[in-house]
């Protein structure tokens, strides 16, 4: 991935099931995503509040 690609994979889990982590780089929000073959979801991940969870700064990939 390029240096300024707004999404960034940063877990990755499975090979033909899918299931990874995306951090948008502009919010700092991370989304869970899974891909079984044709079908597919994306969805914000959510504290325990259900306030989106975000990337600490300090965790930077």
């Amino acid at each position: 991935m390029g240096k300024h690609d707004r999404f960034q994979i940063i877990y990755t889990q499975g090979v033909t099931e899918l299931t990874r982590i995306l951090l948008d780089t502009e919010t700092g929000a991370l989304y869970l995503q899974t891909v079984s073959g044709y079908a597919g979801g994306l969805t914000p991940l959510l504290d325990g509040e259900g306030k989106p969870m975000r990337w600490a700064v300090e965790d930077e990939v």
